[in-house]
């Protein structure tokens, strides 16, 4: 019986010094805490070990943690410039209309006076309308709801971008933080 060989990224994720994983890791979510009980999963023997590490972290962050989290997202349809990963997540706004645009703005202008902070959705593979429709729906909600919704949301996008991580096998990420 053959045992399947540990993917190359994952392998480099358990090797790397702490530093370099730590920063790349914070890249992909703003929250240290979350980041830190990953560092302390290492080494996973496969990429689902590290998906569970980062589920049950995100169901430990609290309310602060949570908001430190929600700090490194721009709001949907103004992605940060240079910050290819949100752009490629929020591709679904790309071509949406001037009047899609400025309605989101509207819409997130609100549902951050009424929570505190952006509205969190994993937009990937979601178009401008169904971004629009989610937030006007989930501004509806109570703080509290909202909460537990950007919690799971938030997950949903730390494990695309794990995955990321994972397939550029850290090297992109490693030779960036370390020049």
């Amino acid at each position: 019986m053959t045992s399947t060989p540990m993917p190359p990224g994952l392998a480099r994720f358990n090797v790397l010094p702490d530093d370099t994983v730590r920063a790349a890791l914070l890249e992909a979510c703003a929250s240290p805490v979350w980041a830190e009980r990953l560092l302390a999963a290492r080494p996973c023997a496969i990429p689902d070990d590290l998906y569970a590490a980062s589920d049950a972290a995100m169901a430990e962050l609290t309310g602060a943690d949570l908001r430190e989290a929600m700090a490194g997202h721009p709001p949907i349809g103004r992605p940060e410039p240079g910050d290819s990963a949100s752009a490629r997540e929020q591709r679904g706004m790309a071509g949406a209309s001037d009047a899609l645009q400025a309605e989101m703005l509207d819409l997130n202008l609100a549902y951050q006076e009424k929570f505190g902070h952006v509205f969190l959705i994993c937009a990937t593979g979601r178009t401008g309308e169904q971004m629009r429709d989610a937030l006007k729906e989930r501004t509806g909600n109570t703080p509290e709801q909202e909460y537990e919704i950007v919690r799971t949301e938030l997950g949903k996008i730390n494990r695309i971008r794990l995955a990321r991580l994972l397939e550029d096998t850290f090297e992109d990420m490693s030779g960036r933080l370390n020049a």
